[in-house]
């Protein structure tokens, strides 16, 4: 009788995850005398605080100053700049999410209004698969906001106006503090319109619509006093972009097909 064939015991090689890729974007429109100490701020942020690889990438909405220059000229590891022909905070977030090979994409302003200790519990939720988007807010309780009377009146009654307009649930559209999950984000942007300040509202609104999780911070947020952000002329563009959206609505036209939420997303160190 023969011997019997003995195979050898499986080997079981340990699962080594992949590590999760957060790309943060900033765009920047004629920012020259800040871009490179506040990108140098939240590089050395992220290399501290964040438990995941990263990119920034700078979006430079056609500045005429020297913000180009000084962009590409930022030797750090992890750091990219994009060019776009035309201005339009919407069009820059649109060009480079709808590319973005990461598990997760942000947005900030350029000032660092919003304190950065607000950027992991903003992402965080998105890591886990607990929520599909998420927002910073300066109205939630907790936050710490230090603007002037013009400024608060206009974001409150902004807000209150979504909410009682478009039915909006969450408190704070407008905060340049953001982040979403990639595959969420690229199936909403076919479907947002606008490409310049009512962009996030836009997005918020259809994610709500069509039954996504918004997770709200609240955040701490200084005001910039050499902001380059026209109040009156924002606020007049988003109320427009609020009257086409409800007529979209109308309409039926104001939908898209995103993913089905995915059982697990685990966290790799």
């Amino acid at each position: 009788m023969s011997e019997p064939i003995l195979f050898p015991r499986e080997r079981r090689f340990p699962r080594v995850p992949r590590r999760r890729l957060v790309e943060v974007v900033v765009p920047v429109y004629n920012e020259e005398r800040v871009l490179e100490r506040s990108i140098r701020r939240l590089h050395a942020y992220l290399q501290a605080e964040l438990p995941y690889d990263f990119v920034i990438t700078i979006a430079d909405n056609a500045s005429t100053d020297r913000t180009w220059d000084v962009a590409t000229r930022l030797a750090l590891p992890g750091v990219r700049a994009v060019h776009l022909d035309e201005k339009g905070r919407g069009r820059a977030l649109r060009r480079v999410w709808s590319a973005s090979a990461a598990d997760v994409v942000a947005y900030m302003d350029v000032d660092l209004s919003t304190d950065l200790r607000g950027f992991l519990p903003l992402v965080m939720p998105l890591l886990s698969g607990h929520s599909d988007l998420a927002i910073g807010s300066r109205l939630a309780r907790g936050a710490r906001t230090v603007r002037g009377p013009k400024r608060e009146i206009i974001s409150r009654c902004y807000n209150l106006l979504l909410r009682t307009v478009m039915r909006a649930r969450f408190s704070d559209a407008q905060c340049g503090f953001k982040a979403a999950r990639t595959e969420i984000v690229q199936a909403l942007l076919p479907a947002v319109e606008d490409e310049e300040w009512f962009f996030d509202t836009e997005l918020l609104l259809l994610a709500e619509r069509v039954g996504l999780r918004v997770h709200e911070v609240p955040v701490d947020w200084t005001d910039d006093p050499d902001s380059r952000v026209d109040i009156v002329r924002t606020a007049l563009d988003d109320l427009r972009g609020m009257a086409r959206v409800r007529r979209r609505i109308r309409q039926g036209r104001f939908s898209a097909v995103v993913p089905s939420p995915r059982a697990s997303v685990g966290l790799a160190a």
